[in-house]
């Protein structure tokens, strides 16, 4: 009798053994992998958007998620260096904050799922032959803006401004696209656009002082090295008592008058968004790009009055966010 209940015991083991290491089998782990051309505040907080939307679904860092980042400090053979590095890791995704990351990511691998965002013109920058489904490894985000909307913006500031002041960086795809695009836009408003190109951060401040004299406001895009450097373009701006206006709400925080744009955090999220379809199997060629649809406009009062304007009832009221520092 003791040997048959040894025996039956032995017996009714092996199944609870096998059904408890069923019941607990190991957390699949998802890797996702972001890059930057450069961290400010826009880009942060796109990156933020990203990972709170990954957060939000349950994809939890260091759970069931391994979240990698990494800043190419501004320099496009950083972008090129990260690129390769990501792609021999293999991660799930890979996420391109802003175009030239995204260029390096799509010249570097064919084969990981790419989704790109704050890239205003994906397919002028080369990363999708079309707005549609691409077929291949990449889809995203873009930030585009209507020029019209920015032109009107520009006018509730300053109503007679007729020469637009352009800071940019003449090697960032996004910058040109859009100088020439809006030089087509003012045209047709009888006004024009003068362009101030700054290659390097360390430039923005002279280029600034160049349209001193020669324009009725400066305009600023989401230009990387522009933004990298607004504290120093608003310097200018407020000792030459040049209306300065953005196209991202993070640069009236930093010294525009008025900035209006995506939000870059929800920009992000909806990027968020397409990275977890993507994990949940959908193809990233078969999600056609999307572009931001979340706009606001934000207004620094203090800014303002730094630069000799003044504002109307009728721009504070239609302002998300009113800045006063």
């Amino acid at each position: 009798m003791r040997d048959f209940i040894i025996r039956l015991f032995m017996l009714l083991s092996v199944p609870l053994v096998a059904f408890y290491s069923s019941a607990n089998p190991k957390i699949e782990q998802k890797f996702v992998a972001i890059t930057a051309i450069v961290e400010h505040p826009a880009l942060d907080n796109v990156r933020k958007g990203v990972e709170d939307e990954l957060k939000d679904n349950g994809y939890i860092n260091g759970e069931n998620l391994k979240l990698q980042f990494a800043s190419a400090q501004g320099s496009s053979a950083n972008a090129a260096q990260i690129a390769k590095q990501f792609a021999a890791s293999k991660p799930d995704v890979i996420v391109g904050i802003a175009t030239p990351s995204s260029q390096a990511l799509v010249a570097t691998t064919k084969l990981i799922p790419i989704v790109f965002t704050a890239v205003t013109d994906p397919v002028a920058a080369k990363l999708t032959s079309s707005w549609e489904a691409s077929k291949t490894n990449v889809t995203g985000v873009s930030d585009a803006l209507s020029l019209d909307s920015q032109i009107d913006m520009m006018l509730k500031i300053k109503p007679d401004a007729k020469n637009i002041g352009y800071v940019y960086s003449p090697s960032e795809v996004n910058s040109t696209i859009i100088l020439k695009q809006l030089q087509d836009e003012l045209e047709k408003r009888g006004m024009k656009i003068i362009a101030a190109p700054a290659q390097r951060t360390s430039d923005i401040s002279t280029a600034a002082r160049s349209l001193k004299g020669k324009v009725d406001l400066i305009y600023t895009t989401t230009d990387n090295n522009v933004v990298s450097a607004y504290e120093a373009l608003a310097k200018v701006a407020n000792e030459s008592k040049i209306p300065l206006i953005a196209s991202n709400p993070e640069s009236a925080e930093r010294g525009a008058i008025a900035a209006l744009g995506m939000s870059y955090y929800d920009l992000g999220r909806q990027a968020g968004k397409i990275v977890i379809r993507i994990l949940n199997g959908e193809k990233p060629g078969d999600i056609p790009p999307q572009v931001g649809n979340i706009t606001q406009l934000t207004i620094n009062k203090k800014a303002a009055e730094r630069q000799g304007v003044t504002l109307s009832e009728d721009i504070l009221k239609s302002a998300a966010k009113i800045v006063e520092k």
